[in-house]
């Protein structure tokens, strides 16, 4: 099985850099409330896994296979926006687990939690323009507006329990997708990789992205899964998500209402949670969501193709293999 140290061990060395120059550049004077919360933040960021894939990328593409501060800038730029928008998603969902660990919103309520996801994003923005970098800025930035957009759709979708593929591939890229795309792309351009191999390694972002969030989904139906949130979270929110509109494609008009009628209970009934899991498994909805998945990636790997043969371009193909295989 591949693990993430396999996948970090050809930029190994730079790991503990990018982690410096976060710390360096959100510290917080020690004792005060906001720096106990930055500090909590930091220290729970999780896998690293998109500044890890903007170093890979910008690696695999430079000329000397190398890269400095412009790529460590363009990773810590995408990492934080990212986590602010973990801050802001357990505010929405009302979640008090992170990882296996209380929320921002649990320890310190709402409201703070909000206030300081804001305030990252604020200090990220901040750095970006001190840094004159304008190019990966603008490049980058725009995922925040995407990410809201796609918060806005599943909301209204879960609402109103009418998703469709369409509409679920479409949030999915929002929520997920495009800021793994931002990864891959802008560690290419923070080399100064020409337009094509940028272009390239957007689609690969993309791509990942994308298998990444499908991933996610069929691990709420899995009842030992290692995510540190509760099985069967987004079937609580009213989320409907591939495994189960794979079945909702496949049963009879009846059932279909049955299993909506399910969902809409799910989140005070837990007989009704178990009936739509019950479902999920007898039409086979993990099974075609992983089928998808896979579809996803290999289309990521096709765009590797062209890169020279490297331990960092190996990185990436094994960075798929990581994704389809990981419970967490």
């Amino acid at each position: 099985m591949v693990t993430l140290d396999d996948i970090r061990r050809p930029i190994a060395d730079r790991i503990e850099e990018f982690e410096n120059f976060v710390r360096s550049s959100f510290g917080e004077k020690e004792g005060t409330l906001l720096a106990d919360m930055v500090e909590y933040i930091l220290s729970s960021r999780g896998k690293g896994l998109r500044p890890t894939l903007t170093m890979l990328s910008a690696a695999a593409t430079s000329a000397t296979g190398s890269f400095g501060k412009r790529t460590m800038l363009a990773a810590m730029l995408i990492e934080m926006i990212h986590t602010a928008s973990l801050v802001h998603d357990d505010v929405i969902d009302e979640s008090n687990l992170r990882r296996g660990q209380a929320s921002v919103n649990a320890r310190w309520q709402s409201r703070n939690a909000v206030i300081v996801g804001d305030y990252i994003l604020a200090r990220n923005m901040d750095i970006g323009l001190r840094s004159g970098q304008y190019d990966l800025l603008t490049h980058i930035i725009g995922n925040m507006a995407v990410l809201c957009e796609g918060e806005i759709l599943q909301s209204d979708h879960a609402g109103k329990l009418d998703i469709s593929k369409e509409d679920y591939f479409d949030i999915i890229y929002k929520k997920t997708a495009s800021l793994f795309a931002s990864c891959a792309s802008a560690g290419a351009m923070s080399v100064g990789a020409p337009r094509r191999t940028i272009e390239s390694m957007h689609r690969f972002g993309e791509k990942l992205g994308m298998a990444f969030q499908i991933v996610d989904d069929i691990l709420d139906y899995t009842p030992d899964n290692n995510t540190g949130k509760p099985a069967a979270n987004d079937l609580q929110e009213r989320k409907i998500t591939l495994p189960l509109l794979e079945v909702l494609e496949r049963v009879t008009p009846k059932l279909k209402s049955q299993i909506l009628s399910a969902v809409e209970r799910a989140a005070t009934d837990s007989d009704a949670v178990e009936f739509v899991r019950e479902q999920v498994v007898k039409y086979d909805g993990v099974a075609a969501a992983r089928a998808t998945l896979q579809r996803f990636l290999q289309r990521a790997l096709s765009e590797l193709s062209d890169l020279e043969d490297t331990p960092y371009r190996q990185a990436m193909i094994d960075l798929c293999t990581f994704v389809a295989e990981r419970d967490r």
